[in-house]
Protein backbone atom coordinates (compact mmCIF):
# COMPACT_ATOMS: atom_id res chain seq x y z
CA UNK A 1 0.00 0.00 0.00
CA UNK A 2 1.40 3.42 -1.06
CA UNK A 3 2.05 6.04 1.65
CA UNK A 4 -0.46 8.80 1.91
CA UNK A 5 -0.53 11.80 0.20
CA UNK A 6 -0.19 14.63 2.69
CA UNK A 7 -3.45 16.88 2.83
CA UNK A 8 -2.47 19.97 0.87
CA UNK A 9 -3.13 23.59 3.02
CA UNK A 10 -6.71 25.63 2.39
CA UNK A 11 -5.94 28.74 0.29
CA UNK A 12 -6.68 31.62 2.20
CA UNK A 13 -9.45 33.88 -0.23
CA UNK A 14 -7.95 36.44 -2.10
CA UNK A 15 -8.67 40.19 -0.22
CA UNK A 16 -9.58 42.49 -2.21
CA UNK A 17 -7.29 45.22 -3.26
CA UNK A 18 -9.48 47.55 -1.70
CA UNK A 19 -9.51 46.37 2.14
CA UNK A 20 -5.47 45.41 1.92
CA UNK A 21 -4.79 49.20 1.00
CA UNK A 22 -7.23 50.34 3.87
CA UNK A 23 -5.87 47.95 6.46
CA UNK A 24 -2.33 49.06 5.08
CA UNK A 25 -3.39 52.67 6.22
CA UNK A 26 -4.58 52.26 9.30
CA UNK A 27 -2.35 49.83 10.87
CA UNK A 28 0.71 49.28 8.49
CA UNK A 29 2.35 46.25 7.54
CA UNK A 30 3.41 43.51 9.90
CA UNK A 31 1.90 45.10 13.21
CA UNK A 32 0.10 42.79 15.56
CA UNK A 33 -3.28 43.43 15.50
CA UNK A 34 -4.02 42.32 19.52
CA UNK A 35 -1.26 44.35 20.82
CA UNK A 36 -3.06 47.37 19.15
CA UNK A 37 -6.20 46.46 19.96
CA UNK A 38 -5.16 46.57 23.78
CA UNK A 39 -3.12 49.63 23.41
CA UNK A 40 -6.01 51.12 22.21
CA UNK A 41 -8.67 50.18 24.50
CA UNK A 42 -6.17 51.13 27.15
CA UNK A 43 -5.43 54.70 25.57
CA UNK A 44 -10.09 54.89 26.06
CA UNK A 45 -9.80 53.95 29.47
CA UNK A 46 -7.37 56.90 30.34
CA UNK A 47 -9.33 59.36 27.94
CA UNK A 48 -12.68 58.33 29.88
CA UNK A 49 -10.73 58.64 33.42
CA UNK A 50 -9.39 62.26 32.39
CA UNK A 51 -12.56 63.83 31.35
CA UNK A 52 -14.60 62.02 34.38
CA UNK A 53 -11.93 63.62 36.23
CA UNK A 54 -12.55 66.86 35.20
CA UNK A 55 -15.71 67.17 35.72
CA UNK A 56 -15.16 65.80 38.90
CA UNK A 57 -13.01 68.97 40.10
CA UNK A 58 -14.81 71.27 38.69
CA UNK A 59 -17.88 69.82 40.32
CA UNK A 60 -16.20 70.23 43.74
CA UNK A 61 -14.27 74.35 42.75
CA UNK A 62 -18.40 75.27 41.70
CA UNK A 63 -19.39 73.72 45.36
CA UNK A 64 -16.51 75.68 47.12
CA UNK A 65 -16.22 78.85 44.99
CA UNK A 66 -19.72 79.53 43.97
CA UNK A 67 -20.46 82.24 46.06
CA UNK A 68 -17.23 84.03 45.33
CA UNK A 69 -17.92 83.25 41.28
CA UNK A 70 -21.11 84.31 41.89
CA UNK A 71 -20.39 87.73 43.81
CA UNK A 72 -17.70 88.47 41.32
CA UNK A 73 -20.14 88.07 38.44
CA UNK A 74 -23.02 90.05 39.63
CA UNK A 75 -20.16 92.52 40.70
CA UNK A 76 -18.95 92.91 37.69
CA UNK A 77 -22.31 93.98 36.57
CA UNK A 78 -23.40 95.96 39.60
CA UNK A 79 -20.70 98.04 40.17
CA UNK A 80 -19.64 99.38 36.93
CA UNK A 81 -23.39 100.23 36.52
CA UNK A 82 -23.56 102.16 39.86
CA UNK A 83 -20.30 104.01 39.58
CA UNK A 84 -20.76 107.80 39.94
CA UNK A 85 -18.32 110.71 39.95
CA UNK A 86 -17.48 112.69 43.02
CA UNK A 87 -19.39 116.22 43.21
CA UNK A 88 -17.29 118.80 44.66
CA UNK A 89 -17.98 122.65 45.21
CA UNK A 90 -15.49 125.47 43.53
CA UNK A 91 -12.94 125.15 45.96
CA UNK A 92 -12.60 120.97 45.83
CA UNK A 93 -14.61 120.20 49.04
CA UNK A 94 -16.24 117.10 48.77
CA UNK A 95 -20.32 117.19 48.23
CA UNK A 96 -21.05 113.65 47.06
CA UNK A 97 -19.00 110.31 46.86
CA UNK A 98 -18.97 107.01 46.03
CA UNK A 99 -18.18 104.16 48.84
CA UNK A 100 -18.27 100.60 49.09
CA UNK A 101 -21.29 98.68 50.89
CA UNK A 102 -21.66 95.00 51.19
CA UNK A 103 -25.31 93.91 50.27
CA UNK A 104 -26.95 91.21 51.33
CA UNK A 105 -28.04 88.36 48.61
CA UNK A 106 -29.36 84.67 48.29
CA UNK A 107 -29.10 81.92 45.86
CA UNK A 108 -32.81 80.00 46.53
CA UNK A 109 -31.59 77.13 44.28
CA UNK A 110 -28.86 76.01 46.59
CA UNK A 111 -30.27 76.76 50.42
CA UNK A 112 -31.01 73.36 51.65
CA UNK A 113 -33.30 74.62 54.61
CA UNK A 114 -34.80 77.81 54.14
CA UNK A 115 -37.27 77.85 57.04
CA UNK A 116 -33.81 77.84 58.94
CA UNK A 117 -32.02 80.05 56.67
CA UNK A 118 -34.95 82.80 57.30
CA UNK A 119 -34.68 82.12 60.96
CA UNK A 120 -31.55 82.99 61.11
CA UNK A 121 -31.78 86.22 58.93
CA UNK A 122 -34.40 87.80 60.40
CA UNK A 123 -33.02 86.95 64.14
CA UNK A 124 -29.08 88.79 63.06
CA UNK A 125 -31.21 91.64 61.23
CA UNK A 126 -34.28 92.43 62.66
CA UNK A 127 -35.52 94.70 60.32
CA UNK A 128 -35.20 92.53 57.73
CA UNK A 129 -39.17 91.64 56.12
CA UNK A 130 -39.96 88.07 57.29
CA UNK A 131 -42.86 87.48 54.97
CA UNK A 132 -40.09 89.40 52.20
CA UNK A 133 -37.43 87.35 52.67
CA UNK A 134 -39.37 84.37 52.55
CA UNK A 135 -40.85 85.01 49.03
CA UNK A 136 -37.93 86.18 47.55
CA UNK A 137 -36.01 82.80 49.12
CA UNK A 138 -38.89 80.75 47.67
CA UNK A 139 -38.16 82.25 43.81
CA UNK A 140 -36.79 79.99 41.24
CA UNK A 141 -34.71 82.45 40.31
CA UNK A 142 -31.06 81.96 40.92
CA UNK A 143 -30.16 85.11 42.59
CA UNK A 144 -32.65 87.76 45.05
CA UNK A 145 -31.54 90.78 46.90
CA UNK A 146 -32.24 90.40 50.66
CA UNK A 147 -30.88 93.70 52.23
CA UNK A 148 -29.00 96.79 50.49
CA UNK A 149 -26.13 97.82 52.71
CA UNK A 150 -25.74 95.92 55.90
CA UNK A 151 -23.66 97.80 58.40
CA UNK A 152 -20.09 95.27 58.87
CA UNK A 153 -21.15 94.07 62.44
CA UNK A 154 -24.29 92.76 60.48
CA UNK A 155 -22.20 91.03 57.55
CA UNK A 156 -19.65 89.56 60.44
CA UNK A 157 -22.62 87.84 62.63
CA UNK A 158 -24.21 86.15 58.66
CA UNK A 159 -21.04 84.98 57.63
CA UNK A 160 -20.25 83.43 61.31
CA UNK A 161 -24.03 81.72 60.45
CA UNK A 162 -22.41 80.03 57.79
CA UNK A 163 -25.50 79.40 55.66
CA UNK A 164 -24.92 78.10 52.38
CA UNK A 165 -26.44 80.30 49.46
CA UNK A 166 -26.32 83.25 51.38
CA UNK A 167 -23.65 85.94 50.27
CA UNK A 168 -22.59 89.16 49.90
CA UNK A 169 -21.86 92.15 47.26
CA UNK A 170 -19.63 95.19 47.49
CA UNK A 171 -21.13 97.81 45.89
CA UNK A 172 -20.96 101.44 45.55
CA UNK A 173 -23.13 103.15 47.79
CA UNK A 174 -23.83 107.23 47.47
CA UNK A 175 -23.04 109.10 50.28
CA UNK A 176 -23.17 113.08 51.33
CA UNK A 177 -20.64 114.20 53.59
CA UNK A 178 -22.31 117.62 53.93
CA UNK A 179 -25.55 116.38 54.68
CA UNK A 180 -28.30 118.87 54.33
CA UNK A 181 -26.45 121.67 53.53
CA UNK A 182 -26.74 121.24 49.49
CA UNK A 183 -29.41 118.96 49.96
CA UNK A 184 -31.99 120.82 46.84
CA UNK A 185 -28.94 121.63 44.98
CA UNK A 186 -27.15 118.19 44.91
CA UNK A 187 -30.17 116.17 44.73
CA UNK A 188 -30.01 112.50 45.74
CA UNK A 189 -30.08 108.44 44.29
CA UNK A 190 -31.90 105.16 44.62
CA UNK A 191 -30.91 101.94 46.19
CA UNK A 192 -29.35 101.22 42.45
CA UNK A 193 -27.08 104.38 42.91
CA UNK A 194 -29.29 106.30 40.11
CA UNK A 195 -29.87 109.84 39.63
CA UNK A 196 -33.46 110.68 40.89
CA UNK A 197 -33.28 114.52 41.56
CA UNK A 198 -30.93 117.87 41.57
CA UNK A 199 -27.55 117.46 39.77
CA UNK A 200 -27.37 113.89 40.29
CA UNK A 201 -30.20 113.12 38.17
CA UNK A 202 -28.85 115.85 35.67
CA UNK A 203 -25.26 113.98 35.50
CA UNK A 204 -27.58 110.83 34.34
CA UNK A 205 -29.63 112.72 31.61
CA UNK A 206 -26.03 114.17 30.46
CA UNK A 207 -24.97 110.57 29.46
CA UNK A 208 -23.67 109.10 32.40
CA UNK A 209 -26.78 106.60 32.46
CA UNK A 210 -25.30 105.69 28.90
CA UNK A 211 -22.13 105.05 29.86
CA UNK A 212 -23.27 102.67 32.66
CA UNK A 213 -24.77 100.81 30.07
CA UNK A 214 -21.98 100.72 28.10
CA UNK A 215 -19.85 99.52 30.86
CA UNK A 216 -17.19 102.59 30.75
CA UNK A 217 -18.35 104.61 33.75
CA UNK A 218 -15.83 103.28 36.20
CA UNK A 219 -14.60 104.64 39.15
CA UNK A 220 -11.12 105.55 37.32
CA UNK A 221 -12.75 106.72 34.42
CA UNK A 222 -14.28 109.45 35.94
CA UNK A 223 -13.78 113.09 36.87
CA UNK A 224 -15.08 114.95 39.73
CA UNK A 225 -17.49 117.46 38.54
CA UNK A 226 -17.06 120.66 39.76
CA UNK A 227 -19.71 122.95 40.72
CA UNK A 228 -19.65 127.03 41.40
CA UNK A 229 -21.10 126.44 44.76
CA UNK A 230 -18.86 127.14 47.58
CA UNK A 231 -20.04 125.82 50.94
CA UNK A 232 -18.19 128.32 53.24
CA UNK A 233 -20.78 130.81 51.87
CA UNK A 234 -23.81 128.02 51.57
CA UNK A 235 -23.06 127.38 55.75
CA UNK A 236 -23.67 131.00 56.72
CA UNK A 237 -26.35 131.47 54.24
CA UNK A 238 -28.57 128.50 55.63
CA UNK A 239 -27.25 129.02 59.34
CA UNK A 240 -28.75 132.99 59.44
CA UNK A 241 -32.05 131.92 57.24
CA UNK A 242 -32.39 128.96 60.07
CA UNK A 243 -31.85 131.75 62.75
CA UNK A 244 -34.42 133.69 61.02
CA UNK A 245 -36.68 131.04 60.39
CA UNK A 246 -37.05 130.49 63.87
CA UNK A 247 -36.63 133.87 65.00
CA UNK A 248 -39.81 135.14 63.45
CA UNK A 249 -42.04 131.85 63.46
CA UNK A 250 -42.04 131.74 59.33
CA UNK A 251 -43.19 128.70 57.85
CA UNK A 252 -40.36 127.92 55.31
CA UNK A 253 -37.35 130.39 54.49
CA UNK A 254 -35.25 130.47 51.43
CA UNK A 255 -31.67 132.56 50.07
CA UNK A 256 -29.58 132.69 46.94
CA UNK A 257 -26.16 133.88 45.96
CA UNK A 258 -25.53 135.10 43.00
CA UNK A 259 -22.64 136.07 40.81
CA UNK A 260 -23.73 139.36 38.62
CA UNK A 261 -21.16 138.97 36.50
CA UNK A 262 -20.89 135.51 35.82
CA UNK A 263 -24.26 133.85 36.49
CA UNK A 264 -23.30 131.18 38.96
CA UNK A 265 -25.28 130.55 41.89
CA UNK A 266 -22.83 130.56 44.92
CA UNK A 267 -24.82 129.17 47.44
CA UNK A 268 -28.92 128.09 47.27
CA UNK A 269 -30.81 126.68 50.92
CA UNK A 270 -34.38 126.51 50.81
CA UNK A 271 -35.95 125.26 54.44
CA UNK A 272 -37.10 122.73 54.89
CA UNK A 273 -34.09 120.41 53.47
CA UNK A 274 -33.27 117.02 53.86
CA UNK A 275 -31.07 115.04 54.18
CA UNK A 276 -29.98 113.15 51.04
CA UNK A 277 -28.86 110.05 53.03
CA UNK A 278 -32.09 109.79 54.31
CA UNK A 279 -34.11 109.40 51.18
CA UNK A 280 -36.97 109.24 52.99
CA UNK A 281 -37.38 113.12 53.95
CA UNK A 282 -37.07 113.74 50.80
CA UNK A 283 -40.77 113.01 49.99
CA UNK A 284 -42.29 115.16 52.35
CA UNK A 285 -43.57 117.60 50.18
CA UNK A 286 -43.41 120.55 52.13
CA UNK A 287 -39.14 120.09 51.52
CA UNK A 288 -39.71 121.45 47.49
CA UNK A 289 -37.10 123.51 46.40
CA UNK A 290 -39.02 126.54 46.67
CA UNK A 291 -36.01 128.73 44.31
CA UNK A 292 -36.98 126.58 41.44
CA UNK A 293 -39.97 124.29 41.86
CA UNK A 294 -41.45 127.02 43.81
CA UNK A 295 -43.63 129.75 41.59
CA UNK A 296 -44.62 133.07 44.06
CA UNK A 297 -45.60 136.61 43.36
CA UNK A 298 -42.49 138.68 44.30
CA UNK A 299 -43.60 141.46 45.57
CA UNK A 300 -42.23 145.00 45.30
CA UNK A 301 -38.88 143.82 43.84
CA UNK A 302 -40.62 143.70 40.61
CA UNK A 303 -40.73 147.42 40.56
CA UNK A 304 -37.62 146.89 39.74
CA UNK A 305 -38.57 145.88 36.39
CA UNK A 306 -41.08 148.64 35.93
CA UNK A 307 -38.32 151.54 37.01
CA UNK A 308 -35.89 149.61 34.48
CA UNK A 309 -38.55 149.18 31.58
CA UNK A 310 -39.74 153.21 31.58
CA UNK A 311 -36.12 154.58 32.55
CA UNK A 312 -34.85 152.09 29.73
CA UNK A 313 -37.58 153.53 26.87
CA UNK A 314 -36.11 157.51 27.74
CA UNK A 315 -39.70 158.43 28.41
CA UNK A 316 -38.96 159.13 32.03
CA UNK A 317 -35.97 160.21 34.00
CA UNK A 318 -35.30 160.28 37.64
CA UNK A 319 -36.89 163.35 38.87
CA UNK A 320 -40.16 162.69 36.93
CA UNK A 321 -43.19 163.30 38.53
CA UNK A 322 -46.01 160.75 39.86
CA UNK A 323 -49.47 161.86 41.24
CA UNK A 324 -49.84 160.20 44.43
CA UNK A 325 -51.77 162.39 46.58
CA UNK A 326 -54.71 159.82 46.48
CA UNK A 327 -55.90 156.39 45.66
CA UNK A 328 -55.72 155.16 42.11
CA UNK A 329 -59.25 153.31 41.41
CA UNK A 330 -59.02 150.94 38.27
CA UNK A 331 -62.52 150.05 37.58
CA UNK A 332 -63.76 148.48 40.66
CA UNK A 333 -60.32 147.95 42.21
CA UNK A 334 -58.14 150.49 44.24
CA UNK A 335 -54.81 150.40 44.72
CA UNK A 336 -53.23 152.07 47.39
CA UNK A 337 -49.61 152.87 49.16
CA UNK A 338 -48.79 151.24 52.59
CA UNK A 339 -47.53 154.48 53.45
CA UNK A 340 -49.47 157.22 51.52
CA UNK A 341 -47.40 160.89 50.95
CA UNK A 342 -50.49 161.86 49.87
CA UNK A 343 -48.39 164.24 47.53
CA UNK A 344 -46.69 164.19 43.56
CA UNK A 345 -43.86 161.96 44.28
CA UNK A 346 -40.62 161.33 41.51
CA UNK A 347 -39.46 158.35 40.36
CA UNK A 348 -36.42 158.01 42.68
CA UNK A 349 -39.16 158.12 45.75
CA UNK A 350 -41.72 155.55 43.90
CA UNK A 351 -38.58 152.81 44.00
CA UNK A 352 -37.73 154.00 48.11
CA UNK A 353 -40.93 154.46 49.25
CA UNK A 354 -42.19 151.82 47.10
CA UNK A 355 -45.01 153.55 45.88
CA UNK A 356 -47.31 150.47 44.61
CA UNK A 357 -49.60 154.02 43.01
CA UNK A 358 -46.20 155.09 41.30
CA UNK A 359 -45.37 151.72 39.86
CA UNK A 360 -49.14 151.35 38.48
CA UNK A 361 -49.02 154.92 36.54
CA UNK A 362 -45.00 154.36 35.14
CA UNK A 363 -46.54 151.35 33.55
CA UNK A 364 -49.52 152.69 32.41
CA UNK A 365 -48.02 155.07 30.88
CA UNK A 366 -45.41 152.60 28.57
CA UNK A 367 -48.44 150.27 27.69
CA UNK A 368 -49.57 146.97 27.78
CA UNK A 369 -47.44 145.45 25.33
CA UNK A 370 -44.14 147.33 25.63
CA UNK A 371 -44.94 145.90 29.93
CA UNK A 372 -45.24 142.07 28.18
CA UNK A 373 -42.39 142.59 25.52
CA UNK A 374 -39.71 143.70 28.38
CA UNK A 375 -40.61 141.04 30.76
CA UNK A 376 -40.02 138.09 27.91
CA UNK A 377 -36.92 140.27 27.08
CA UNK A 378 -35.73 140.10 30.61
CA UNK A 379 -36.68 136.11 30.90
CA UNK A 380 -39.62 136.43 33.13
CA UNK A 381 -42.40 135.12 30.77
CA UNK A 382 -41.36 131.00 30.10
CA UNK A 383 -39.72 128.85 31.86
CA UNK A 384 -35.99 128.99 33.38
CA UNK A 385 -33.73 125.63 32.16
CA UNK A 386 -30.64 125.29 34.46
CA UNK A 387 -28.36 122.04 35.22
CA UNK A 388 -31.66 121.39 37.99
CA UNK A 389 -34.04 119.06 36.29
CA UNK A 390 -36.58 120.28 38.75
CA UNK A 391 -37.92 123.99 37.35
CA UNK A 392 -41.57 125.35 36.85
CA UNK A 393 -43.51 127.90 34.32
CA UNK A 394 -44.47 131.10 35.48
CA UNK A 395 -47.90 131.55 36.05
CA UNK A 396 -48.97 134.53 33.74
CA UNK A 397 -52.46 135.95 32.68
CA UNK A 398 -53.93 134.27 29.64
CA UNK A 399 -55.45 137.78 28.82
CA UNK A 400 -53.12 140.63 29.65
CA UNK A 401 -54.94 143.91 29.32
CA UNK A 402 -54.25 146.82 31.44
CA UNK A 403 -55.24 145.74 35.07
CA UNK A 404 -52.98 143.24 34.73
CA UNK A 405 -50.51 145.83 33.87
CA UNK A 406 -51.44 148.09 36.67
CA UNK A 407 -51.17 144.86 39.56
CA UNK A 408 -47.88 142.96 37.88
CA UNK A 409 -46.01 146.76 37.95
CA UNK A 410 -45.58 146.20 41.70
CA UNK A 411 -45.58 142.45 42.17
CA UNK A 412 -49.19 141.44 42.08
CA UNK A 413 -50.95 139.05 39.43
CA UNK A 414 -48.00 137.28 38.38
CA UNK A 415 -45.80 134.56 39.73
CA UNK A 416 -42.08 133.53 39.15
CA UNK A 417 -39.42 131.14 40.01
CA UNK A 418 -37.47 133.10 42.98
CA UNK A 419 -33.96 132.31 40.87
CA UNK A 420 -35.76 133.62 37.39
CA UNK A 421 -36.56 137.33 39.56
CA UNK A 422 -32.42 137.06 40.32
CA UNK A 423 -31.31 136.17 36.97
CA UNK A 424 -33.52 139.42 35.65
CA UNK A 425 -32.65 141.75 38.63
CA UNK A 426 -28.93 140.46 37.64
CA UNK A 427 -28.99 141.83 34.27
CA UNK A 428 -30.11 145.30 35.51
CA UNK A 429 -27.34 145.65 37.63
CA UNK A 430 -24.43 144.62 35.92
CA UNK A 431 -24.18 146.85 33.00
CA UNK A 432 -27.70 145.04 30.93
CA UNK A 433 -26.68 141.84 30.41
CA UNK A 434 -29.02 138.83 30.84
CA UNK A 435 -26.93 135.74 31.64
CA UNK A 436 -28.50 132.32 31.85
CA UNK A 437 -27.71 131.27 35.89
CA UNK A 438 -25.82 128.05 36.09
CA UNK A 439 -24.71 125.88 39.09
CA UNK A 440 -21.16 125.04 37.31
CA UNK A 441 -18.16 126.78 37.68
CA UNK A 442 -18.07 129.75 34.68
CA UNK A 443 -15.76 132.12 33.51
CA UNK A 444 -16.91 136.11 33.03
CA UNK A 445 -15.65 135.28 29.45
CA UNK A 446 -17.42 132.01 29.11
CA UNK A 447 -20.48 134.25 30.52
CA UNK A 448 -20.44 137.44 28.09
CA UNK A 449 -19.98 134.59 25.38
CA UNK A 450 -23.81 133.97 26.17
CA UNK A 451 -24.95 137.22 27.39
CA UNK A 452 -27.62 138.98 25.76
CA UNK A 453 -28.02 142.81 26.17
CA UNK A 454 -31.18 143.88 27.48
CA UNK A 455 -31.09 147.35 28.77
CA UNK A 456 -28.60 150.30 27.64
CA UNK A 457 -25.73 150.56 30.40
CA UNK A 458 -26.98 154.45 31.59
CA UNK A 459 -29.86 151.89 32.75
CA UNK A 460 -28.31 149.93 34.31
CA UNK A 461 -26.22 152.44 36.00
CA UNK A 462 -29.83 154.18 37.46
CA UNK A 463 -30.77 150.92 38.63
CA UNK A 464 -28.12 150.56 41.00
CA UNK A 465 -28.23 153.80 41.92
CA UNK A 466 -31.98 153.73 43.42
CA UNK A 467 -31.33 150.27 44.65
CA UNK A 468 -27.90 152.25 46.91
CA UNK A 469 -30.14 154.87 47.83
CA UNK A 470 -32.98 152.32 49.44
CA UNK A 471 -29.94 151.36 51.29
CA UNK A 472 -28.81 154.79 52.37
CA UNK A 473 -32.70 156.17 53.02
CA UNK A 474 -35.61 153.84 52.20
CA UNK A 475 -36.09 150.30 53.31
CA UNK A 476 -33.31 148.56 53.19
CA UNK A 477 -31.54 150.47 55.36
CA UNK A 478 -31.01 147.78 58.17
CA UNK A 479 -29.22 145.71 55.64
CA UNK A 480 -26.56 148.59 54.68
CA UNK A 481 -23.84 146.73 56.42
CA UNK A 482 -20.74 149.12 56.41
CA UNK A 483 -18.19 149.11 54.22
CA UNK A 484 -19.98 147.07 51.63
CA UNK A 485 -22.01 149.69 50.08
CA UNK A 486 -24.99 147.67 49.76
CA UNK A 487 -28.03 148.38 47.88
CA UNK A 488 -31.70 146.60 47.78
CA UNK A 489 -35.13 146.12 47.25
CA UNK A 490 -37.82 144.59 49.10
CA UNK A 491 -40.38 143.26 48.50
CA UNK A 492 -43.85 141.75 50.63
CA UNK A 493 -46.63 139.89 48.96
CA UNK A 494 -49.93 139.48 50.22
CA UNK A 495 -50.76 135.33 50.15
CA UNK A 496 -53.77 134.25 48.21
CA UNK A 497 -55.65 131.78 50.30
CA UNK A 498 -59.29 130.53 49.14
CA UNK A 499 -59.22 133.05 45.92
CA UNK A 500 -58.41 136.42 48.21
CA UNK A 501 -54.94 138.12 49.46
CA UNK A 502 -54.57 137.34 53.16
CA UNK A 503 -53.13 140.40 54.57
CA UNK A 504 -51.77 138.45 57.37
CA UNK A 505 -50.22 135.73 55.29
CA UNK A 506 -47.48 137.35 53.71
CA UNK A 507 -44.46 136.08 51.74
CA UNK A 508 -41.30 138.88 51.88
CA UNK A 509 -38.65 139.10 49.55
CA UNK A 510 -35.22 141.01 50.09
CA UNK A 511 -32.93 141.30 47.02
CA UNK A 512 -29.54 142.80 47.43
CA UNK A 513 -26.71 143.50 45.31
CA UNK A 514 -22.72 144.46 46.66
CA UNK A 515 -21.16 146.56 46.34
CA UNK A 516 -23.56 149.02 44.20
CA UNK A 517 -20.93 151.01 42.33
CA UNK A 518 -19.56 147.39 40.83
CA UNK A 519 -21.66 145.23 41.47
CA UNK A 520 -20.39 141.34 41.67
CA UNK A 521 -22.93 139.43 43.83
CA UNK A 522 -26.51 139.65 44.64
CA UNK A 523 -28.36 137.87 47.95
CA UNK A 524 -31.67 136.93 47.65
CA UNK A 525 -33.76 136.65 50.97
CA UNK A 526 -37.31 135.32 51.14
CA UNK A 527 -39.56 134.13 54.69
CA UNK A 528 -42.57 132.76 53.96
CA UNK A 529 -45.65 133.90 55.98
CA UNK A 530 -43.11 135.33 59.19
CA UNK A 531 -44.97 136.23 62.07
CA UNK A 532 -44.69 139.50 64.12
CA UNK A 533 -42.91 139.55 67.55
CA UNK A 534 -42.15 142.57 70.22
CA UNK A 535 -38.79 143.22 68.21
CA UNK A 536 -41.12 144.18 64.89
CA UNK A 537 -43.50 146.17 67.01
CA UNK A 538 -46.33 144.14 65.40
CA UNK A 539 -45.13 144.34 62.20
CA UNK A 540 -44.43 141.83 59.49
CA UNK A 541 -43.23 143.37 56.42
CA UNK A 542 -40.09 142.85 54.85
CA UNK A 543 -38.06 145.40 56.25
CA UNK A 544 -38.83 144.02 59.90
CA UNK A 545 -37.55 140.44 59.20
CA UNK A 546 -36.04 139.36 55.36
CA UNK A 547 -33.81 142.98 55.48
CA UNK A 548 -32.11 142.42 58.69
CA UNK A 549 -31.73 138.88 57.58
CA UNK A 550 -29.78 139.74 54.33
CA UNK A 551 -27.68 142.14 56.36
CA UNK A 552 -26.46 139.17 58.83
CA UNK A 553 -25.62 137.08 55.70
CA UNK A 554 -24.14 140.03 54.10
CA UNK A 555 -21.97 140.39 56.91
CA UNK A 556 -20.92 137.01 57.06
CA UNK A 557 -20.08 136.04 53.32
CA UNK A 558 -18.44 138.97 52.03
CA UNK A 559 -15.39 138.39 53.52
CA UNK A 560 -15.63 134.99 52.46
CA UNK A 561 -16.32 136.03 48.74
CA UNK A 562 -13.14 138.11 48.54
CA UNK A 563 -15.18 141.42 49.06
CA UNK A 564 -12.84 144.14 50.50
CA UNK A 565 -14.59 146.58 52.97
CA UNK A 566 -14.12 150.43 51.81
CA UNK A 567 -15.08 152.57 54.29
CA UNK A 568 -15.82 156.84 53.64
CA UNK A 569 -17.58 156.42 50.53
CA UNK A 570 -19.73 159.31 48.96
CA UNK A 571 -23.65 158.96 48.82
CA UNK A 572 -25.03 157.17 45.50
CA UNK A 573 -25.73 160.81 44.03
CA UNK A 574 -22.24 161.42 43.46
CA UNK A 575 -20.50 157.97 43.58
CA UNK A 576 -23.22 156.39 41.00
CA UNK A 577 -24.81 158.92 38.90
CA UNK A 578 -21.78 161.57 38.72
CA UNK A 579 -19.63 158.31 37.28
CA UNK A 580 -22.02 157.52 35.09
CA UNK A 581 -22.65 161.01 33.51
CA UNK A 582 -18.84 161.15 32.96
CA UNK A 583 -19.19 157.73 31.31
CA UNK A 584 -22.04 159.53 29.03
Amino acid sequence: MSPATPAKPTARPIEPWRQRLIRSLLYGRNVDRAAKARARVGLAMLAFASVYALIGGRLVMFAIGADAHGARRAAAQEVVATARPDIVDRNGAILATDVKAASLFGEPRRIIDKDEAIELLTATIPDLDEAEVRERLSSRKGFAWLKREVTPAQQQAIHKLGIPGIGFLRENKRVYPTGNEVAHLIGLVNIDNQGIAGLEKWLDNQGLADLHRAGFATDRLQKPIELSVDLRVEHALRDELLKAKDKFHAKAASGLVSNVKTGEIVAMVSLPDFDPNNPKEAHDPDRINRLTTGVYEMGSTFKAFTLAMALDSGKINLNSSWDARGNLHYGKFTIHDSHPLGRFINTKEVFTYSSNIGAARIALGQGVEAHKAFLAKMGQLTRLRTELPESAAPLIPRRWGELNTVTIAFGQGMSVAPLQAVMGINALVNGGYLIPPTFMKRSESEAMAMAKRVVKPETSDKMRFLMRLNAEIGTAKTADVKGYYVGGKTGTSEKVINGRYAKKRVLNSFTAIMPCDDPKYQILIMLDEPQAIPETKGFITSGWNAVPTGGKVIERIAPLLGVEPRFDLPPSERLILAASRTTQ
